[in-house]
Parts: C-alpha cells; structure tokens; sequence
C-alpha cells in the first residue's frame, strides 16, 4: 500500500438541528465552500448528501470533504480566523458532526 505523499483529505460529516431550514443550510454550505477562497493551504471543497440506500448514516445528512497539502496545512486552516468565525456560525446549526483526517492509501494488487 502507498500512502498519498503529503496530500491530507479533511473529511466532515454534520447532521443538522431539526430546527435549521434548507435555506440556512444552503447559506452555511456556501460559506464553508468560500474558504477554499480564504485560507491558502485549503486546496479544494467538495460536498454531498447521504444517497446510500442502507441506512446506516445514524442520522448524518452532509458530508464535507476538503483537500490540503499536508497536516502542517489543516493545522492552519482549523486556526485560521476564516475558519474559526465559520465553525463557531456552522457547530450552532449542527446537532452532531465527525471530522477524521487522513492520508489516502492506494492498495496495489
């Protein structure tokens, strides 16, 4: 197995507050998606809802998944004040969220 050199995956799963509507949901994606625009060593953004048909999201709707350089870089990022004022708006609409890092792996068969 070859473990990506550098390259970090920033992956963030919420399950939003009963109360949130889509439209603030919406504004909350957009501005997470605007930091890439913010913060240098965040790289991409991408997101998407569950599509899976086994039910074993637990109540997780969104995914975010955002790309660094290296872990030096999302340590940057998750200091950053661009994203310190954005977790504080985006955590007070979220009942629960995960967030794991890693480094992808590829398998060579």
């Amino acid at each position: 197995m070859e473990e990506a050199k550098g390259v970090v995956k920033h992956i963030f799963l919420a399950k939003f507050k009963e109360e949130i509507s889509s439209d603030q949901i919406e504004k909350l994606i957009k501005g997470y998606a605007n930091l890439v625009n913010l913060i240098e060593p965040m790289k991409a953004f991408h997101w998407g809802t569950d599509v899976s048909n086994e039910n074993l999201h637990q109540g997780f709707t969104h995914v975010f998944e955002s790309t660094f350089e290296s872990t030096e870089g999302v340590a940057e990022y998750v200091s950053h004040p661009a994203h310190v004022e954005f977790a504080n708006l985006f955590l007070a609409a979220a009942e629960k969220v995960i967030v794991i890092d890693y480094k992808p792996t590829t398998v060579r068969l």
